[in-house]
């Protein structure tokens, strides 16, 4: 007999008319989940570094457990060996003592409380561990792609034993805390990966060898976890394509093999996953297109019985409700999502798809991630502040005031809406004929960028509900200041676009990035781009995919360096393979007619040869500053128009000033 653990009725809800699929009750194991949607383990790095549960993880993941409306919520994956080599993260949760109970038991309460249904995952984070201890454990001592991990030790069949162990005294304390859903990670470079992989897999003993032989330890362990757990549901994370052929990984007809055994040693659930962190191969970053890897989902459909999982690229409610009604995939697993808007099925289900914050893909959470940072997102200023009330929900002001904000960028957007819904009355002068600042023409980079407009969408959407006043097409004199006199002004009007040191820059072969990317301007065959950070590479592409030979010259050492390493790497493969030639830690001397002098950081002269210039260099915005100051008036100034940085940068101003002026 199933159980269910919460009722719920959806049948009054506009979503689930829109998207039925969803919201429909499935069977794990011998429990009823009453909808298809799973908030995924993510680790947050929000614990202390001795494993203990801290309030700021209760908060953040019971925010998640609000989302779900029902669902499952699961917890960050745990480590579970004293010795911490396979612990992965400085913030992640341990679970190899009974001390640990009570703070596993607060956030299985926690999730519970939002009557949903409370998951947790057990991680050994193997070749990619021991993040606090000299070396890592794996099957075979292969070194890893990326240095920026401890050496791997072989494991002897005492280790494999001992591992599995832990594994079952985890699971019991996590039954002890409350948990109704477990779930073993054997992905992205994670222990059971490595024992299931050619690639990391060497052993000639019984578990190695064949596919088979690599996949004793994990069948071993799914049979001994789940004499543990009874009939509470145990599920796996298994790569379905490694995406490592260039190293001899596993081919497809193998990773089925291991959902069949897998199956078959008595999983009640599969997670679908591709890909490995050391894979060079784009997952999950906005280049790869929303549900591009369901066909990995239904592959797997056809080889197992158990109901499938899968994450990855599904943003949007309408891909993974067509795919579950298509019979491709039974559950829609969110992780980044619910990072950048933790209530998002529940607005989904309520019909309030406008007051989505969307993921942007950035990957900046799992950085942060890789820097022993707690976790933080790109465009959701909130996350991992959840804990904080005067952060997180900020009260009414009691001082109502008058306040100008000049331009509509996504910092001036961001600031607008939290002051109104906090008493001010707002205005927002706007000097275009639309909202959304440099990202209206940053949208139309290559390579997945116009996602950027969705939080321009969101902010404006927010604008609207909360009454902010808008004034298209107006740009904010002195004498326009004089006749409002507001209580207070924010400027975030963008930045200047700089004149460099050298001659020539205003001749008229000298084009503002801004005109580029808006159509404006007929440039030439030739182009070279001032400016190797993402305003210049998101340019370089564009012209690139138009046929354009491009060359950038940029002052810092390496391209890029205002985009977080998680997503800069895919920028530097894009600019080879387009045929940009970068020219970094270098300046523009001069321009004439057909070329560019570079020069060089120690002094060296060569030209290029082009047509035109497109200058991306950035400076703060002064302008209005002094008049404003002069007035008396409180100031405060964001974004761009502060210190020229990103689409990040300028949301968490605008949050920040937003909620304490």
């Amino acid at each position: 007999m199933a159980k269910l653990l919460f009722e719920w009725d959806y049948s009054s809800y506009p979503g689930a008319k829109t998207y039925p699929h969803l919201f429909k009750p499935i069977q794990l194991g011998q429990l009823t989940i009453p909808n298809r949607i799973k908030y995924a383990a993510t680790e947050d790095n929000l614990n202390d570094h001795n494993g203990f549960v801290t309030d700021a993880d209760v908060a953040y993941l019971r925010e998640r457990a609000k989302g779900v409306v029902g669902g499952i919520c699961t917890m960050q994956g745990v480590y579970m060996d004293e010795k911490r080599m396979g612990q992965g993260y400085v913030g992640q949760a341990a679970a190899w003592d009974d001390k640990y109970i009570p703070g596993l038991k607060r956030l299985a309460d926690a999730i519970h409380e939002e009557r949903a249904v409370a998951g947790c995952q057990l991680m050994h984070c193997g070749r990619v561990g021991a993040v606090e201890v000299e070396h890592c454990q794996g099957p075979s001592s292969v070194p890893q792609r990326l240095r920026i991990f401890r050496p791997v030790l072989e494991m002897s069949k005492a280790d494999i034993k001992q591992c599995i162990k832990e594994h079952i005294e985890a699971s019991e304390r996590l039954l002890k805390a409350g948990f109704d859903v477990l779930e073993i990670s054997g992905i992205v470079g994670y222990l059971l990966s490595n024992f299931v992989s050619s690639y990391t897999n060497r052993r000639t003993d019984e578990y190695g060898g064949d596919i088979r032989g690599r996949m004793r330890f994990v069948v071993e362990l799914i049979q001994e976890v789940k004499k543990t757990c009874g009939d509470v549901p145990v599920g796996i994370r298994l790569c379905a394509e490694e995406l490592l052929d260039d190293v001899k990984g596993n081919t497809h007809e193998e990773s089925m093999i291991t959902y069949e055994m897998a199956e078959e040693a008595g999983i009640d659930f599969m997670s679908v996953t591709a890909g490995w962190q050391e894979s060079i191969v784009p997952v999950i970053s906005r280049d790869v297109p929303m549900g591009s890897w369901i066909h990995l989902a239904k592959r797997a459909k056809e080889h197992i019985k158990i109901p499938v999982q899968m994450a990855y690229r599904l943003f949007t409610p309408d891909i993974p409700n067509k795919a579950i009604g298509d019979g491709e995939l039974d559950f829609w697993e969110m992780c980044r999502p619910m990072i950048a808007d933790p209530l998002m099925p529940k607005k989904v289900l309520e019909g309030r798809e406008e007051d989505i914050r969307h993921c942007v893909a950035c990957n900046v959470c799992l950085a942060r991630l890789f820097r022993d940072a707690p976790m933080t997102c790109y465009i959701n200023p909130v996350c991992a502040h959840e804990s904080d009330p005067t952060f997180a929900n900020p009260e009414k002001t009691q001082d109502q005031k008058i306040i100008m904000i000049i331009g509509g960028g996504p910092a001036g957007l961001e600031c607008a809406y939290n002051a109104a819904r906090r008493g001010h009355e707002v205005h927002v002068y706007e000097k275009g004929k639309e909202l959304g600042g440099t990202i209206l023409e940053a949208s139309k980079a290559p390579y997945g960028d116009e996602e950027l407009m969705t939080t321009i969408n969101y902010q404006k959407a927010q604008c609207e509900k909360a009454g902010v006043v808008f004034h298209m097409e107006t740009e904010v004199t002195e004498e326009l200041i004089q006749d409002e006199l507001p209580d207070s002004v924010i400027l975030a009007n963008g930045p200047v676009y700089s004149k460099g040191n050298g001659t020539g820059f205003d001749r008229d072969n000298v084009i503002n990035v801004l005109d580029v990317l808006s159509g404006k301007a007929e440039l030439g065959d030739k182009v070279v781009v001032w400016g190797n950070r993402k305003p210049g590479i998101g340019v370089a592409l564009y012209l690139a995919k138009k046929g354009k030979k491009v060359t950038i010259v940029g002052k810092d050492k390496s391209a890029g360096f205002d985009v977080n390493p998680s997503f800069k790497w895919r920028y530097m493969i894009y600019l080879r393979q387009n045929g940009i030639m970068a020219y970094n830690d270098c300046d523009i001397e001069s321009i004439e007619d057909n070329s560019v002098m570079v020069k060089t950081y120690d002094g060296y002269h060569f030209p290029v040869e082009c047509d035109n210039v497109v200058v991306t260099e950035r400076e703060a915005n002064t302008n209005l500053k002094e008049i404003v100051q002069r007035e008396g008036i409180e100031l405060f100034v964001i974004g761009d128009a502060l210190v020229p940085r990103n689409l990040s940068s300028a949301v968490h101003d605008g949050y920040r000033i937003g909620i304490r002026i």
